[in-house]
């Protein structure tokens, strides 16, 4: 009887496409290239798209014959050995899609390929380098004068920006939601598993499993949640008539991963931003919401804590939070036309029921679950009524909703004027916000997938026994989530979102049993990492959006930033200003093409000839949408059903059929994440094995002198982190290596030229993959003299250390005692046999030392390794068998003991 689920891993991973006259053979493999899938596509036919799937697995020995039939049957003349019918075009590692302009198809693929993060052996990828290429032969292509500039305009949107995928790990899903389905009952995977199959299932897939005699694991794949999958209209042709393998989705925002380590335990800080594909655009564009309820600059971001020292999804342990930023869901929008650098806020249509913030409150309901709780930064107080005009319209949608949902789920409204309290100088910003995070936390919890701690148990802090959120047997559910916002999302949301965050990573580490309260304080070597994990997050976001890095950092409002700082704020708030103004019209052209709004079509008006795009964005102005909701009841009543608990996550009939169980040996590889992460059937190096090379609390914050407390909870002084001789130049330069996005504008000349020479220097592996991750610190080549400078830096710090200067001879007192020690060493090398007899009966468990040589006078020695007792042997199995999931029940003599280390510890 299977044991456990485990998620599905795609066995297309390695593509190569072979190209004929008349058609391209794309061959797809798993890592280990012993599974193979062959997709061909039909050249011949000049505006649509044949792709035909046999859906038959390939052992690599029938793939060298198909290939030596098809390039046997392809050449010009039959028995010719000079020339070749079959030509390999281009090595892959993922389908992007299928897009067509006004002639033929084109497919896109991934070329290269980066380790940006890991969670659980499961990698997350971000794209480094994409192909495209044109599918219809020459000989019947029609040419159309205006397809190269439909084919610039596509290509302006950056895939190399931002975009990342993974073959295991649903990115478009949170980590709740992807642990959630894999602890569904067994009953009904085995009730998914019996039903009927579509047409289109792979026949081969249940193969072999009849003579299992009942053993072996789930295996789970779900459906993405499209709202976050950027390539969706990409695969949309493909999606019914190929195997599920083939497609590879993708998603657009920010993924960057940090180890924090504590005593020697390495627990990884991952921060995932999932941008959402509905209403997306550039910032003075997008303003406010769609007919359906999608806001602009709407971005899910979620803070993943977990043990890296256990590798399992199972026996490992776990932890997120998430939190949204969103415009304000209303009808609103700002006219460009006057370039003003803060143009006048107008509402574009009343809207008396709210069927707007309806619409987008519903989703949030269907996704999180209540309590909703919108966090609002705009001013409340202005001479001119400017950003006031939202939170009046704001407060007035909101309190009409909350009158018909029960008093239980009502969504809970915080105004604060952020801007108002910065100013003031009685009053810290970041403080009020830390009350503020500490009530939202608490109300909606967050997730963990492990039962709360004995010790927490035996010694409960006041704060976690007011915590919120659904407790089950197996840990804790996030329900509800936090969402801020402010007029652009930007600035004063990351800072928001940081405290918000900095106050559930206190709680996920208090109930990981990794510190004993849950609070954090600034200036803690993990406070820092988390600090530039979000202000890169926020610099990246902002870049997508608006057109330049943040304004108002964590710094700025703890009113703690350099004087050098206001400047950098001038240049960054004029880089803005000139992206909106000039550049952001072909950035929304672009994304439009390309995210499938807009598609081309002969005889219409062209992209660059709209005035404008609002009615491809609300499409109620193009067409009568077919059905209309209730002014009172304007929740879908599925949803209101289950609440607190998020509907996407209840197990019912409705999300059942969006997953696909299938039943695999215990040791298949499309389960085995062990294999798939270490890959012991290939020859590795250190370099491929472990290249994500993340930025590390011991090695980038903790101070390098001795004596110095190593505990990352421990408060620094300022000048006391690891980052104060070289930090700040290098995080300037790690900063630029990647805050490059989607069709964002190009940046001022010397931040370009960092830009290039970091990335020139990065390098690649044998797969075309970086070695240098996108939070690893960029190698800077120094000149002359700067080597002196840091020389100096370097041989200082040993000084101090060994009390000695490394260029300064040794005196005759050091030299005599120098002496006097190696003559000790040499008299103890000397044994006779007495001394050997008596190492001979030494007990286990010290080295012994045997002579191997003739000579007297020799001191080479066979060492005889000490012999190891069961009980140790017992204990070393029982730690493999933990990193693979079977643990070892507790015996009542450890239970004993550690009651009684408690009783004398505590009470």
């Amino acid at each position: 009887m299977p044991v456990a689920a485990a998620p599905i891993i795609s066995s297309v991973q390695k593509l190569v496409l072979y190209e004929t006259r008349a058609r391209y053979f794309l061959v797809g493999s798993n890592h280990a290239e012993t599974k193979y899938r062959v997709l061909k596509i039909d050249r011949t036919e000049p505006k649509d798209l044949v792709i035909i799937d046999d859906r038959h697995v390939y052992t690599p020995q029938e793939v060298r014959e198909l290939l030596g039939r098809l390039d046997l049957g392809n050449r010009t003349k039959m028995g010719q050995k000079g020339s070749s019918g079959l030509f390999r075009a281009v090595s892959a590692f993922g389908v992007v899609g299928f897009v067509r302009f006004l002639e033929g198809y084109y497919i896109v693929l991934i070329t290269k390929r980066r380790k940006m993060a890991d969670i659980g052996g499961h990698a997350i990828y971000k794209i480094e380098d994409t192909n495209m290429i044109y599918i219809p032969n020459d000989s019947v292509r029609i040419t159309h004068p205006d397809e190269a500039r439909y084919l610039r305009i596509f290509q302006n949107v950056d895939l190399s920006s931002n975009f990342y995928f993974s073959y295991s790990y649903d990115l478009s899903h949170s980590l709740q939601y992807n642990l959630t389905v894999l602890r569904m009952p067994l009953e009904m995977l085995k009730s998914e598993t019996t039903q009927t199959r579509p047409e289109s299932f792979d026949i081969f897939e249940d193969e072999g499993l009849i003579t299992q005699g009942g053993s072996g694991v789930f295996g789970i794949c779900g459906e993405p949640y499209m709202k976050y999958v950027w390539n969706g209209e990409l695969l949309a042709i493909i999606k019914d008539t190929v195997h599920r393998d083939w497609l590879l989705y993708i998603i657009h925002g920010f993924c960057g991963q940090s180890k924090l380590l504590i005593y020697g335990r390495p627990v990884y800080v991952t921060l995932i931003a999932r941008r959402s594909s509905k209403f997306a655009g550039t910032r003075f564009l997008k303003r406010g919401a769609n007919c359906e309820g999608d806001v602009a600059n709407e971005v899910e971001t979620e803070q993943i804590l977990c043990d890296a020292s256990v590798m399992s999804f199972t026996a490992g342990s776990y932890s997120s939070y998430v939190q949204v930023r969103g415009s304000v869901p209303l009808y609103w929008s700002q006219d460009i036309s006057t370039m003003m650098p803060k143009p006048p806020i107008t509402l574009d249509q009343a809207d008396p029921f709210a069927h707007v913030a309806a619409l987008h409150f519903d989703q949030m309901l269907q996704r999180f679950g209540s309590p909703i709780i919108i966090l609002n930064l705009v001013k409340e107080r202005e001479k001119r009524k400017h950003e006031r005009i939202l939170s009046e319209e704001l407060v007035a949608a909101v309190t009409y909703l909350n009158q018909f949902l029960p008093p239980e789920h009502t969504i809970i409204y915080i105004p604060w004027d952020m801007a108002k309290y910065t100013k003031s100088k009685l009053c810290n910003v970041l403080d009020r916000l830390n009350v503020i995070a500490e009530s939202v936390v608490k109300k909606t919890g967050f997730f963990v997938n492990r039962p709360d701690s004995y010790c927490n148990v035996l010694r409960p802090d006041e704060k976690w026994n007011e915590l919120g959120g659904f407790v089950i047997p197996t840990g804790r559910l996030q329900t509800g989530v936090l969402r801020t916002n402010c007029v652009d999302c930007l600035d004063r949301t990351n800072t928001a979102q940081f405290m918000v965050g900095k106050c559930a990573l206190a709680y996920q580490l208090y109930s990981l049993g990794l510190i004993d309260k849950p609070n954090l304080q600034f200036d803690t070597d993990a406070v820092r990492l988390f600090e530039e994990l979000y202000e890169d997050h926020g610099d990246t976001l902002s870049l997508q959006y608006g057109g330049s890095q943040l304004v108002h950092r964590v710094k700025t409002y703890r009113k703690i930033a350099p004087w050098t700082q206001h400047s950098k704020d001038i240049m960054q708030t004029l880089s803005r200003y000139y992206s909106n103004a000039f550049s952001d019209a072909d950035r929304q052209d672009s994304i439009n093409l390309f995210l499938g709004v807009f598609h081309p079509t002969e005889g219409k008006p062209h992209l660059w000839e709209l005035p404008t795009d609002f009615y491809l964005h609300h499409k109620n102005t193009m067409r009568l949408l077919p059905t209309t909701r209730s002014y009172t009841y304007w929740w879908t009543p599925e949803i209101i059903k289950h609440l607190p608990l998020p509907y996407d996550e209840v197990i019912c009939a409705e999300n059942l059929k969006k997953l696909i169980v299938k039943k695999f040996h215990k040791h298949e590889e499309e389960i085995d994440i062990h294999n798939e992460f270490f890959r012991p059937y290939e020859l590795s190096s250190f370099d491929d094995t472990f290249c994500l090379a993340m930025t590390s609390s011991a090695r980038d914050f903790m101070p390098k002198t001795i004596g110095i407390d190593p505990s990352p909870f421990t408060v620094r002084k300022p000048d006391e982190t690891g980052k104060s001789v070289l930090g700040n130049k290098s995080n300037r330069e790690e900063a630029v290596l990647q805050r490059k996005t989607a069709a964002s504008a190009p940046p001022p000349p010397s931040e370009e030229a960092v830009s290039s020479s970091s990335e020139d220097d990065s390098g690649t592996d044998r797969e075309d993959e970086g070695s240098v991750s996108q939070r690893s610190t960029p190698v800077k080549m120094t000149d002359a003299g700067d080597s002196a400078k840091v020389t100096e830096n370097v041989v200082q710090p040993m000084k101090e250390v060994y009390g000695i200067n490394l260029f300064d001879g040794l005196s005759e007192e050091d030299l005599s005692i120098y002496s006097r020690f190696v003559q000790l060493g040499q008299s103890q090398h000397q044994q006779d046999k007495s001394s050997q007899q008596l190492c001979s009966r030494c007990p286990d468990g010290v080295i012994k030392l045997t002579p191997i040589s003739a000579f007297s006078a020799d001191n080479i020695y066979e060492v005889q390794p000490p012999r190891v007792d069961r009980k140790s042997t017992e204990i070393f199995q029982a730690h493999i068998q933990a990193s693979q999931g079977v643990m070892q029940p507790l015996k009542k003599e450890d239970t004993s003991v550690y009651r009684e280390y408690i009783r004398n510890r505590y009470l």
